[in-house]
């Protein structure tokens, strides 16, 4: 599965600079916290660990901001405010090294956010350490990580902009990595496991690149995996594969390649399926969720939530592919009743 040369990522750069507006109208100087910024990005000088971020929006005419970080991580939607109004609204952001892929390149240190939206307004911005954070850590592949080069992103990249404060995402899906890999490598599971606390998640979507895994190997890794989020003291929570978009000549997606199915004969989401009733586990049918989605789009208007058309890539999401993606988790976990409706945004 893909991964990009973090080279790619730094040639990216930012279209729109940061307006810095006073944190009450007619007050002179700049907003709390904005020596930390310039340019459409802010810096702070933090180690590893969780924090709270709260920032204050708006100016004295009507903007729209949008906040990312680390590694291309959404942390705040497109949040509109009116002239001459302000704004705040607060998330929780998970600092780590390295701060994207667990076997990628390290990063910058620190937290680094970027400002963004067709109308950016920071007026303030205030980072502390987060005391009371509960953390929703993902074990996938790289249709879940946060991909370091556009135009391709993971659905966990998306998935913080939908969190308010308390709730952090620890992204720790990785390219390439099956079942077998993610167990096997010491910088995945190994690192992953002693950091989970009392009644953290764990969502664990892993299949695409389980193409030569036999059933009873793959039922007995994602067994394993959900004792050592149980043992931890943690909540797992299986995760079917997103579908590939590969359609039959009937508009429909049954067949072995995009339900993924692989060589052996396989069915991983059936399995998936099987593991999560046998061990009491709480499922997101993620598989069934996309296909639906997919197919109600059609071959062509389904194209957008791939890279079809940039890359001849049916596997991995755009940017728009992952944050519909991330949608559906969302309203899986508040379905569920895994996380309160409060700690969501809606939209």
């Amino acid at each position: 599965m893909r991964r990009f040369n973090m080279a790619v990522l730094a040639a990216v750069t930012l279209s729109t600079a940061l307006s810095a507006v006073p944190a009450h109208a007619g007050e002179a100087g700049a907003g709390p916290g904005l020596a930390h910024c310039a340019a459409g990005a802010c810096h702070f000088d933090v180690p590893p660990g969780t924090y709270d971020v709260r920032v204050v929006l708006g100016g004295k005419t009507a903007s729209a901001t949008s906040i990312s970080g680390e590694t291309r991580r959404s942390l705040l939607p497109e949040t509109a405010a009116p002239a001459g109004e302000r704004v705040t609204r607060s998330f929780t952001v998970n600092v780590r090294t390295p701060e994207g892929e667990p076997t990628g390149p390290d990063g910058t240190p620190g937290l680094d956010l970027r400002i963004g939206g067709s109308a950016p307004a920071l007026a303030g911005i205030k980072v502390t350490p987060a005391r009371h954070t509960r953390q929703i850590f993902l074990v996938g592949d790289s249709t879940v990580c946060d991909q370091p080069g556009d135009p391709y992103s993971g659905w966990g990249q998306q998935l913080p902009q939908y969190l308010g404060k308390g709730l952090s995402v620890a992204n720790y899906a990785d390219s390439g990595e099956s079942t077998v890999t993610f167990l096997g490598n010491p910088r995945l599971w190994a690192t992953v496991r002693p950091l989970i606390r009392p009644g953290d998640l764990v969502l664990v979507q892993l299949a695409h690149n389980d193409k030569t895994t036999d059933e009873a190997t793959y039922r007995a890794n994602l067994e394993t995996l959900v004792a050592g989020v149980r043992e931890r003291g943690g909540q797992p929570v299986l995760v079917t594969p997103i579908v590939r978009r590969w359609f039959n000549p009937d508009g429909t997606l049954n067949n072995s390649t995009a339900l993924l199915v692989n060589g052996l004969g396989v069915d991983h989401p059936a399995v998936t399926r099987s593991v999560a009733a046998a061990r009491d586990v709480p499922l997101i049918d993620l598989t069934a969720k996309t296909k639906a989605l997919v197919e109600s789009l059609g071959v062509e208007g389904s194209k957008a939530l791939y890279l079809s058309n940039e890359a001849r890539d049916n596997t991995h999401t755009s940017v728009r592919g992952a944050t519909a993606y991330a949608g559906l988790v969302r309203d899986e976990l508040v379905t569920r009743h895994l996380v309160p409706k409060g700690k969501v945004r809606v939209g």
